[in-house]
């Protein structure tokens, strides 16, 4: 039963748990439902890290520099998933926004080079992200990182069930393949099982995620036709983003 789920995550992440050979378009098409699991799986890494640097050093009288603690958190998740959804990001961006016609579009984002639009976008993105980790309160380092895979992996959950594939063959193509409603109402629950717990904040990062997922994916749905594998993983990178900012905003606000 959790053979997708080992699958999902060693495609997915840098976490390999159980070694899986021989992957099929069906596992990965019924990895999609568990999402949000390997997104929980994540979050348990990123959210220890952050305790490590934020509560149990300073506990023994090691009170780590805020740049640093920023930088590694900034990292974590390029590190454990090897940048493959930031690889995405970056297709995405030298593609939907080339100027180009849609055919063209869906070319540029194949290329295995990565373009200056796509270059500009990430270090911009890198930036802004450690300045939100910056600002963040410290106490919201743990809960943030923690939902943060979560939510994001969710949001790819919803573009794969939702939306269009652009492409005829593809890698995310199995990931639409066989996406049903009953992979939606799994994915939902374990989100909601995972997240709901952490409060306003959390409710509030899940909001915003979907409508930007809502909103990216319809705008690419009119340019290209539909999404892809890039699309999916940019979608996952900027919600990242956008939760870490909702918990930097609204931490202030509530």
């Amino acid at each position: 039963m959790l053979r997708p789920y080992f699958i999902g995550l060693q495609f997915l992440t840098r976490i390999s748990l159980v070694k899986q050979d021989n992957w099929t378009e069906e596992d990965f098409g019924q990895s999609v439902k568990f999402f949000p699991l390997i997104g929980a799986t994540l979050g348990i890494v990123y959210a220890a890290f952050a305790y490590v640097l934020t509560v149990l050093l300073p506990g023994y009288g090691i009170k780590m520099p805020v740049h640093f603690t920023a930088a590694v958190m900034l990292i974590l998740p390029v590190l454990f998933t090897g940048g493959i959804h930031c690889d995405g990001f970056m297709d995405t961006m030298d593609g939907l926004f080339s100027g180009r016609k849609p055919e063209r579009m869906l070319e540029i984002m194949k290329d295995s080079r990565v373009g200056s639009n796509g270059v500009f976008a990430f270090v911009t993105l890198m930036i802004f992200e450690l300045c939100i980790i910056l600002d963040m309160n410290p106490a919201e380092l743990i809960p943030a990182f923690f939902v943060m895979p979560i939510i994001a992996r969710y949001m790819m959950t919803l573009a794969i069930v939702f939306y269009p594939y652009a492409r005829p063959e593809g890698m995310g193509k199995a990931f639409k393949m066989y996406a049903d409603g009953r992979t939606l109402t799994f994915a939902t629950v374990l989100a909601a099982i995972f997240v709901l717990p952490f409060g306003l904040l959390a409710w509030g990062a899940l909001a915003v995620g979907f409508l930007f997922m809502r909103g990216f994916a319809g705008f690419a749905v009119n340019t290209v036709g539909g999404l892809t594998g890039d699309i999916y993983g940019c979608i996952t990178t900027l919600v990242e983003g956008l939760v870490m900012l909702t918990f930097m905003v609204g931490a202030n606000v509530i």
